[in-house]
């Protein structure tokens, strides 16, 4: 098979042999070895040459700033406003830490596996290979339908982030859902390259605003404002450090406790997103497992210190903020960092916060839309979609994939109307717990991986990426996502300060018979078994992925200052 990829590509040569050395030297043969992962991967080179493949485009400095941008949402901005009313500021760091330790156990899992086989879409191919066919076709489907309604999501909050200023209030709505419907599928369309290019751009305004709010938080605390006042701890004494959630005293603590680790489990999702990409980044033995180490200072740095700022710039009974989420207020007016600006007399900030959120709104949905379309094109090299789903252009996109994906967006409309957009709820609700399906399916998987190494004899020490405390991490992370899964509608049930809520029940728990649905639907369907460790398949793509490995060239710094971007990209 080799050598008809080689004669392939040397039919393919211009006649200049210089020339095609040159072009050949900077591209890395690409065409190579596009052409050799497919034919390894299909089984033969004629389908290989039917269907095309995905090109490995994404540099990397794509790389880590997506897996940076993975972790950096608008929950980072909004969503962590509404956990911080809920719980207290000490609820609040408690929570986002011990769910930043979950999702780091569950990333190094991952990233053991997208090392050994960098595939695209990976997920659901880990799944369909270490552990049951239904549980990739589960996985694979339920991710594809949360990317989808996830992207209208994202553009519906961006379309109503824009309201926050006053000039585009009355501006009928569906013009923006329409700009950024095209802005979002002109980026991924026409090369991943682009796709790269975009989300580097975005990761970086995220990064540099992060950095920035979190200096803004250490000045204001130690009365470097406008107005000189120390805050210090003070809003943790008064009104206190941990709020009472439904019940009282400690059993209403940890209540809130518990409710911030829902929150902080939504906020950390697409953190994923750095493995889905793993199939169409450049030299990713050694790109994805940069990126993977890197996650826990990550979750620390954004999440857990910006948790922390949060807590001391402002109480969590502040009276604008509980306003703004009572009256689900446009954009940046129902932000804790917003609400901190506000009370530090800054001008001109709340505005830059706003555009930043409408930023990390638009790049969510470029995000949800490749995600969703990658996992489209798992599925099909599965045999779980249809086939016609695998042609790529010749930049390598999956464009039947991209355009079935990007049809879903139009959902959005049904947000500007108000008996619409209760359905469009409804859709919304669907998608509630399917990123915690996705975390503990890739724990599964990596618990079956592990053991068939070991039953194949393959020594762990001989990965290039081998994670630590295996396989105790991967069954602490599973562990985690079952409980939030299973408990993540306790505020739903009767107590003695609510009734039962069948609205909210269903909202938080409708993703469980979902997934479970679907994955009964393919057991059924095609009598699937569980995957034997001595059985499973961790070898289909990989030669071809080990003799690339070579031709991808060392970066060697030039300078000092080129020494300090290959450390951070």
């Amino acid at each position: 098979m080799e050598k008809e990829v080689h004669d392939a590509v040397e039919a393919s040569k211009p006649d200049d042999d210089t020339r095609w050395y040159d072009e050949a030297t900077k591209t890395v043969n690409e065409r190579e070895i596009q052409l050799s992962e497919a034919a390894d991967m299909y089984g033969d080179l004629e389908t290989a040459e039917d269907y095309g493949y995905v090109t490995r485009g994404l540099k990397s400095r794509h790389i880590q700033f997506i897996a940076l941008g993975g972790t950096i949402g608008t929950g980072l901005f909004l969503g962590i406003g509404r956990a911080f009313t809920q719980a207290g500021p000490l609820s609040l760091l408690l929570g986002y830490t011990f769910t930043g330790i979950a999702v780091f156990a569950m990333m190094q899992c991952l990233g053991e596996m997208a090392t050994w086989l960098p595939l695209p879409g990976a997920i659901p191919q880990f799944c369909a290979r270490y552990v049951d066919g239904s549980m990739g076709f589960a996985v694979g489907w339920n991710n594809w339908y949360s990317c989808a309604i996830t992207l209208c999501a994202e553009i519906s909050a961006a379309s109503v982030v824009i309201q926050f200023w006053n000039g585009a209030v009355d501006i009928n709505v569906a013009a923006w859902i329409s700009l950024i419907i095209v802005l979002v599928v002109a980026l991924n369309i026409f090369a991943v390259s682009i796709y790269g290019e975009a989300e580097f751009c975005f990761a970086s305004i995220k990064i540099i605003t992060i950095v920035g709010l979190i200096l803004f938080a250490f000045i204001i605390d130690l009365g470097g404002g406008p107005t000189h006042d120390r805050l210090g701890f003070r809003y943790w004494k008064n009104p206190g450090s941990m709020k009472q959630y439904i019940g009282t005293g400690s059993t209403g603590r940890f209540l809130g406790l518990f409710s911030t680790l829902v929150n902080a489990a939504f906020s950390y999702g697409g953190v994923e997103t750095v493995a889905v990409a793993a199939g169409e980044a450049e030299n990713p033995r050694k790109n994805i497992p940069k990126a993977v180490r890197r996650v826990f200072w990550r979750i620390l740095f954004f999440y857990v210190i910006g948790s922390l700022a949060i807590g001391v710039l402002i109480p969590y009974n502040e009276s604008r903020l509980l306003a703004a989420q009572k009256a689900e207020a446009p954009g940046g007016a129902a932000s804790p960092w917003v609400i901190a600006i506000y009370r530090a007399s800054v001008p001109v900030l709340p505005s830059i916060v706003n555009a930043v959120i409408l930023t990390s709104a638009t790049s969510s949905a470029n995000a949800f839309l490749y995600t969703g379309s990658r996992y489209l094109y798992a599925l099909a090299q599965n045999r779980q979609a249809p086939r016609f789903l695998l042609t790529c252009s010749k930049r390598g996109v999956p464009y039947y994939c991209i355009a079935v994906t990007a049809s879903i967006s139009l959902l959005t409309y049904l947000s500007c109307s108000a008996g619409s957009s209760t359905a469009f709820t409804w859709f919304q609700n669907l998608t509630t717990i399917a990123g915690l399906f996705t975390w503990a399916s890739i724990s599964i998987a990596y618990i079956k991986f592990h053991g068939a190494l070991r039953a194949q004899g393959i020594s762990r020490d001989t990965l290039v990426f081998k994670s630590w405390g295996q396989p105790y991490i991967a069954w602490f992370s599973l562990i985690t996502w079952v409980i939030i899964i299973f408990f993540n509608g306790f505020y739903t049930f009767p107590s003695k300060t609510k009734s039962f809520d069948v609205n909210d029940f269903i909202t938080a728990y409708v993703g469980i018979p979902i997934y479970f649905g679907l994955y009964a639907f393919w057991k059924v369907l095609k009598r699937t078994k569980w995957i034997k460790a001595e059985e499973a398949d961790i070898q289909t793509g990989k030669a071809a992925l080990d003799a690339a490995d070579k031709h991808w060239p060392e970066r060697v710094p030039r300078n000092w200052l080129e020494r300090v971007w290959f450390i951070i990209a």
